[in-house]
């Protein structure tokens, strides 16, 4: 009996070990704190891209390269690694774009994590950098400004759920469905903040280089930051 005990204890402890996590979550480390982020299973080109590039170490020692107060801060231009000051960067990547994976339901709220691009005149299918992302820091907006943005920039409407977000967290409405989301930080949020108010230059690159380390967080914390969301919202 007591070995049958045994055997079913570590049956249970195999099985705990052998659950995959929901999602795949990335670390992003700077001198300004870090934050953890949770890749969209639901655009799955660029979910793949960027694990594969953060695994072979593409954008450690990058930088965020352009940062803009209540919009956003961007990196991943492998050219930004000891680049030079005043230097212009933005241009640098891997020689591939990624398919736009738009969806209605993923939208520019504070914090999420969405890919750059060239602009549609010479990007009609508005493809994604293979390798430059943002992460938005964005603003709060009222209900006549969402207005505006809905009449002149996106010519469709906003789903209410996501009015709401937008008047209370805040984010960049007018990116909508133009701009690729893949992910959100759920943990480090105030690092957005930190970086999005340094000085920067003529080109919006910080004065004081601010450097990356992004890494994949292991299985085992994963589970463990899954089974902790899981346990708030009880």
């Amino acid at each position: 009996m007591k070995k049958l005990f045994l055997l079913l204890g570590l049956f249970a402890t195999l099985s705990a070990f052998a659950v995959k996590p929901k999602n795949q979550y990335i670390r992003i480390k700077t001198e300004f704190g870090e934050c953890i982020i949770k890749l969209y299973n639901e655009t799955p080109l660029h979910r793949d891209n960027f694990l594969k590039l953060t695994k072979d170490g593409y954008f450690n020692g990058t930088l965020f390269h352009r940062v803009i107060k209540d919009f956003m801060i961007q990196g991943g231009d492998p050219d930004s690694r000891n680049a030079k000051p005043d230097s212009l960067l933005g241009e640098g990547g891997p020689k591939y774009t990624i398919p736009a994976e738009f969806r209605d339901s993923l939208f520019h709220k504070k914090g999420v994590l969405a890919a750059a691009r060239e602009g549609d005149m010479v990007n009609p299918s508005k493809a994604s950098s293979g390798s430059q992302f943002y992460l938005v820091q964005g603003k709060v907006f009222n209900d006549e400004q969402l207005n505006s943005v809905e009449e002149k920039r996106l010519k469709f409407k906003i789903p209410e759920w996501q009015r709401l977000v937008y008047k209370t967290i805040g984010g960049t409405p007018h990116l909508d469905r133009n701009y690729t989301i893949f992910g959100e930080i759920i943990s480090g949020l105030d690092m957005v903040d930190k970086i999005a108010v340094l000085t920067t230059d003529k080109n919006n690159r910080p004065k004081q280089d601010v450097k990356m380390e992004v890494t994949i967080l292991k299985k085992r914390e994963a589970r463990k930051l899954e089974k902790s969301v899981t346990s708030d919202s009880l």
